[in-house]
């Protein structure tokens, strides 16, 4: 088994999930099979308590298991079906070493983080592993391991980096137990380039690779994220500040579309570098599923016609909070040659207490929803803005525009044809 830890530093929400994920593509591509683990560092044994507006949408596996969107990300790009066990968190482990050691299993040893805890996640990574994702159900021959960024390496020591020192430390050790030619750290920075200066700035990627290897990890690619693609000067001054080889520092910039991201990582040789570097039965170029894929991005960027969906729901702050609606809705329009717009609606805004404390907010909810192509309401819980939602629904059935209820939203509409079709109040 080749193992492939992916870390984040400088912010979360960088984008690790989706080089995570990109990387699993590419070597998918290659033939090898792939499957995916994430680490979260809270004491919650899982997502499914968790406010969207936490963490984004709470993503359901086939199991039954609810965990973090990041393993929506890991089905959708590796085409793979992934178990409530691929999501580990601090409380799953705590857990399961306590249950150990009131069943008597270490023997009266006094049990401590290391190494009971670090050795119980490193036992956990190597069993999950093995796990078939496909349908040939056959054992993955690469692991792709996403660390929380919010734990690992952000600098100036933020809280959190207190309960993620057991998973680091579990790393440092796995990486000698694993052996070097089958385990890989990929680090993800961010270059900011502040507009009073129009600079690319790479401290923070100094201080971050500097942070981590303190820790004992050694990056062996620093993949760098940035608003604009990064100039070769750049480069070279992270590979001589971090002590890699030029070609194992690697630019992201921001792209229109995610699916260039497995793109943009095989122009920068990252099928070369990995054939090597943990000794792949692989050629150093892509297969035809690359450029499948190639074609698929660049049919995206080419689109003309749009599609308008309005998606009314209570959690449209945060657009992560609706994410797999999103991305099923982003899949079906592509399929179809056209390119998604999707405007999101708070239910609350659409309902007549909003139009007397504040009727501009009231009325642009209201034109959004009506000229609108198709109407969407999602799943969500409690009372608050239900109202809305089934003035979207009225409005969508009294004018027969297009409408997908989906959980809340299809008992809502079910609600709704009561009310106002056989005036059950």
């Amino acid at each position: 088994m080749k193992y492939i830890l992916v870390t984040g530093g400088v912010i979360s929400g960088i984008g690790k999930g989706i080089i995570a994920s990109s990387i699993g593509t590419i070597l998918k591509s290659c033939g090898l099979r792939v499957t995916a683990i994430k680490i979260d560092p809270y004491i919650n044994i899982d997502a499914g308590t968790f406010s969207p507006y936490e963490h984004g949408e709470v993503f359901v596996l086939n199991d039954g298991g609810e965990v973090d969107l990041d393993l929506g990300n890991y089905e959708r790009f590796l085409d793979i079906n992934l178990y409530k066990d691929n999501n580990i968190t601090t409380g799953k482990i705590y857990q399961h070493v306590i249950n150990k050691e009131r069943h008597g299993d270490y023997l009266g040893k006094t049990v401590q983080v290391v190494p009971h805890i670090t050795d119980a996640v490193q036992e956990w990574v190597m069993n999950q592993a093995k796990v078939p994702v496909n349908d040939d159900r056959k054992e993955p021959q690469i692991c792709v391991i996403e660390a929380n960024s919010s734990f690992l390496f952000q600098l100036g020591g933020t809280i959190g980096d207190i309960e993620g020192m057991p998973f680091v430390e579990a790393f440092r050790q796995f990486q000698f137990k694993a052996k070097r030619e089958n385990f890989c750290n990929i680090h993800v920075s961010l270059v900011p380039q502040p507009n009073a200066t129009g600079e690319q700035k790479t401290k923070p990627t100094q201080n971050s690779v500097r942070a981590l290897r303190g820790l004992g990890l050694s990056p062996d690619l620093i993949v760098c994220r940035s608003a604009k693609p990064i100039e070769m000067a750049v480069k070279e001054k992270i590979s001589m500040f971090c002590h890699v080889e030029p070609e194992q520092v690697i630019f992201i910039h921001d792209v229109s579309s995610t699916y260039r991201v497995p793109i943009l990582l095989e122009e920068q040789g990252i099928i070369k570098y990995f054939k090597q570097r943990l000794n792949l039965p692989i050629d150093d170029q892509p297969s035809d599923l690359l450029m499948k894929w190639k074609k698929m991005a660049d049919r995206y960027e080419r689109l003309l016609k749009v599609c308008s969906i309005a998606l009314v729901g209570k959690y449209t702050k945060l657009s992560d909070c609706y994410a797999s609606v999103f991305k099923a809705l982003e899949h079906s329009a592509l399929a179809i040659n056209h390119k998604l717009d999707l405007m999101y609606i708070d239910s609350t805004e659409l309902e007549r207490s909003t139009e007397v404390e504040n009727s501009v907010k009231y009325h642009q909810a209201w034109h959004k929803l009506c000229k609108a192509d198709g109407i969407l309401v999602p799943g969500g819980f409690g009372i608050r803005g239900t109202e809305g939602k089934l003035q979207a629904i009225s409005w969508a059935r009294t004018k027969k525009k297009p409408f997908l209820g989906v959980c809340l939203g299809m008992q809502l509409a079910v609600v709704e044809f009561a009310r106002n079709c056989l005036n059950w109040k």
